[in-house]
């Protein structure tokens, strides 16, 4: 066969750059803002009147604001591995909550949006909080993010204080900022994070602004401990709460004023959510009730928790509050302003919608939970009715299709019980989290979203087909759960172990 001539051959490798570039050109930036642990009312656009949030709210005027929008997990760590995969967490091996002495994290098979971004020719990074593991194969940087900045777990995993017992959220060193594998500042001061995390947000932008980025920032605030930098301490009318949201406003539009800056605006989609719903306050009116939960916070005067409106419970249950969020979404360039959807989404949806729009392929053999939405962000076309599964852990609770939601009847925990730290340290939760449940509850939920009026004996039928796909579901799930990846490493201080003066805690953190 004729070889093509010198001349011939740089003009084919130039007109594929070409081509390449172009298509880089056209495919949209992506910033994701995730909050840790706000709540469904923790925003003014979703009803609060006591903390203001113009820039949000801005941002939902130019797009659209989810009404029924769900995380995947009411905790931290399986939520960001659903969003980051696409898949149910019990799917992608991050069930339960992750903590600093485990050797556990996301599993290095697991193909994240970052990594499938990056493949399209995406420069990526990660700003916050982490979360998915410490050890060296399960960081950010081996997971498809070219720079991380942040915290490696929660913001709760303080030094386990000498003379103290040990409970297994505690962290064994300084609470650490990391710029990648480097520790910046131990321990941090939390009252900078939002504003440090903003600073180098706009540096990425800044240096990236020529090519396609993805921008992950899953804010620190407002989970517990809350810390306000003096510019916002005090300020808002909520209180400290308030204050530390009012500065995940303010971020929030500095990062969009920096895209109208650099013309870059009409091009990237900017969403801003949260990982499940707010941990409750403390509404307990008993004076000895609230001395007593006084006593017993590891962060007094830093503990307060947040609104999920008109929802049910809140954080770590299936209930509405507990895994309905706010989400808001803003694309110029192809998603019409002013909307409200009621359509039900869902975290794991980023997915498959982010990469497609990347111009990437979803690998055949890969079994995602979420679906492509860009038909219903641009309008073309409502999505048909999908049916939404409401785990906690490795137990199905409820399920949503349409309207309807059914708290699925359970006999019996999960067997056995899961390695999570969590249930090693505190296995009182095991029975709480994994609920019994009598019989099967129905409630429709666009005229009850605060879940109140039982209404499956006024519709048998729909119980009946819930319940049926409810179970085959679960039942072929339950085959294809990925076991959580424990790797080899120095096992954790014992439950209740006291930290002596002379206690080297580096021995636990081999990694």
């Amino acid at each position: 066969m004729k070889l093509p001539s010198p001349r011939l051959a740089l003009l084919l490798l130039l007109g594929c750059l070409l081509f390449s570039s172009r298509l880089l050109a056209a495919a949209p930036n992506i910033i994701f803002i995730l909050a840790d642990d706000l709540g469904y009312g923790d925003l003014s656009c979703y009803g609060s009147t006591t903390i203001a949030t113009p820039r949000i709210d801005r941002l939902a005027k130019e797009g659209i604001r989810f009404t029924d929008y769900y995380s995947a997990s009411p905790f931290c760590s399986p939520s960001r591995a659903a969003l980051l995969t696409g898949r149910l967490p019990a799917r992608c091996g991050v069930p339960y909550v992750l903590f600093p002495a485990e050797h556990t994290g996301l599993p290095t098979e697991e193909v994240t949006m970052a990594e499938a971004l990056k493949a399209q020719g995406y420069a990526t990074i990660c700003i916050g909080k982490w979360h998915l593991g410490w050890d060296k194969v399960h960081r950010p940087q081996q997971q498809g993010f070219d720079e991380f900045f942040g915290l490696p777990y929660s913001n709760d995993s303080n030094e386990w204080p000498v003379g103290d017992p040990y409970i297994q959220v505690m962290g064994l060193e300084p609470l650490p900022l990391m710029d990648g594998n480097k520790i910046v500042e131990a321990p941090v001061d939390q009252s900078t994070l939002t504003r440090r995390y903003t600073e180098r947000a706009v540096q990425f932008i800044r240096q990236h602004r020529d090519r396609p980025f993805f921008l992950y920032l899953p804010h620190t605030m407002p989970h517990i401990p809350q810390y306000a930098s003096a510019e916002f301490a005090g300020k808002s009318k909520g209180g400290l709460y308030g204050d530390v949201i009012e500065e995940l406003d303010h971020s929030t539009g500095v990062i969009l004023d920096t895209l109208k800056e650099l013309k870059l605006d009409q091009n990237t989609i900017v969403v801003f959510t949260s990982d499940n719903g707010a941990a409750l306050k403390f509404s307990n009116s008993n004076p000895k009730a609230k001395a007593k939960a006084k006593a017993n916070s590891r962060f007094p005067g830093h503990d307060f928790g947040g609104s999920n409106g008109n929802l049910r419970a809140g954080k770590g249950t299936t209930f509405e509050g507990g895994v309905r969020v706010p989400c808001i979404i803003r694309w110029p360039a192809k998603i019409s302003a002013g909307r409200e959807e009621a359509t039900p989404a869902s975290m794991m949806d980023w997915w498959p919608t982010f990469v497609k729009l990347a111009g990437g392929q979803i690998p055949s053999k890969l079994t995602l939970d979420g679906t492509d939405i860009l038909p219903l962000l641009t309008g073309a076309e409502k999505t048909s009715a999908r049916t939404f599964r409401h785990y906690f852990g490795v137990q199905l609770q409820a399920v949503r299709e349409d309207r309807w939601k059914l708290i699925v009847p359970i006999a019996d925990y999960p067997s056995p019980v899961p390695p999570s730290l969590w249930f090693v340290h505190q296995p009182m939760l095991f029975e709480r989290q994994h609920r019994l449940w009598p019989k099967p509850t129905l409630y429709d939920l666009s005229a009850d979203p605060g879940e109140t009026k039982d209404l499956a004996t006024e519709h048998p039928e729909i119980v009946k087909r819930l319940l049926e796909k409810a179970r085959a579901f679960d039942t072929q799930f339950q085959r294809e759960q990925k076991r959580m990846e424990i790797l080899p490493g120095t096992p954790p201080p014992n439950p209740g172990q006291i930290r002596q003066p002379d206690e080297d805690l580096s021995k636990w953190r081999q990694r």
